[in-house]
């Protein structure tokens, strides 16, 4: 029989291991599948310019200080900014300040630019977002260009939603509107005061807001190639086909400011819709 005395100092060495791993944490039996990592944040940008450039977010900062991984720009200025924008107009002397401005919901709504197509064809596409749009929208066009190579005005980069043709009324108001009134398509280069002198009448200036819009000019031209907002004395009116293909030929304009309308304008590519009386 062991001696007890020998005995002791084994059984409490035994208890005073076995409350040292009692005092551990218990093992982890399986991987916790309650962990995530959060999703990278990476923005979208504009690279037209060599200095400025817009993030999908309504951000504009210089090219230097965009972040490089996310492509986002600093948080620290004003979003939506439009700086350096006419907002009557809804143009902007800046690409990257136009397509920050457009990106405002409370300026472009969503469910208004997913139904526009992105070309004029039937088979073209609608546009997927509101980036896509604004970053297509403010690039200059040919609408903006006076004399083949220079700009109507500083303001040439333009976000305005194509909504001309339902901005006016239904087909009956717009023929009451024009009860004896003559609407005649003048020759390439001619004045409406021109066109309508040579039918015997004259040019009715309070008139032409009424044919100042898309569903009219549609209506009475081709406008194969669009129907695009404009600033220039001879709208509204259609770009022949032999125009220089930087003036954007079929394309019909419409005047953005309706008071800026008169009879007397014209240029030497385009044609225009008169109301005569």
């Amino acid at each position: 029989m062991a001696n007890p005395r020998l005995l002791l100092p084994r059984i409490l060495c035994v208890a005073a291991v076995a409350a040292f791993y009692a005092c551990l944490p218990a093992p982890v039996s399986a991987i916790r599948k309650d962990i995530g990592f959060a999703a990278p944040i990476i923005c979208r940008s504009t690279v037209q310019g060599r200095h400025l450039i817009s993030d999908d977010n309504g951000y504009v900062c210089s090219a230097l200080s965009i972040d490089p991984w996310s492509r986002c720009c600093p948080r620290t200025g004003g979003r939506f900014s439009c700086q350096g924008c006419n907002l009557d107009s809804q143009c902007c002397n800046s690409y990257e300040y136009c397509v920050s401005c457009c990106l405002n919901p409370s300026r472009t709504k969503e469910a208004d630019v997913l139904k526009l197509k992105v070309a004029k064809p039937v088979t073209a596409g609608t546009y997927t977002n509101i980036f896509d749009f604004c970053m297509g929208r403010c690039r200059h066009s040919s609408a903006s260009v006076v004399h083949e190579n220079a700009y109507l005005s500083d303001f040439h980069h333009c976000f305005l939603v194509q909504q001309n043709s339902s901005a006016g009324s239904t087909e009956s108001n717009f023929g009451s509107r024009l009860d004896g009134i003559n609407v005649i398509l003048g020759r390439q280069g001619e004045s409406c005061s021109s066109a309508c002198r040579a039918k015997g009448q004259s040019c009715v200036p309070s008139r032409l807001a009424e044919l100042n819009k898309c569903q009219i000019l549609q209506k009475y031209m081709r406008c194969k190639n669009g129907c695009f907002p404009s600033l220039g004395p001879d709208q509204p009116a259609e770009v022949v086909d032999e125009a220089p293909k930087n003036l954007n030929p079929g394309a019909c304009l419409y005047m953005q400011m309706d008071d800026r309308l008169t009879c007397d304008g014209s240029h030497r590519h385009t044609r225009r819709l008169c109301p005569c009386a």
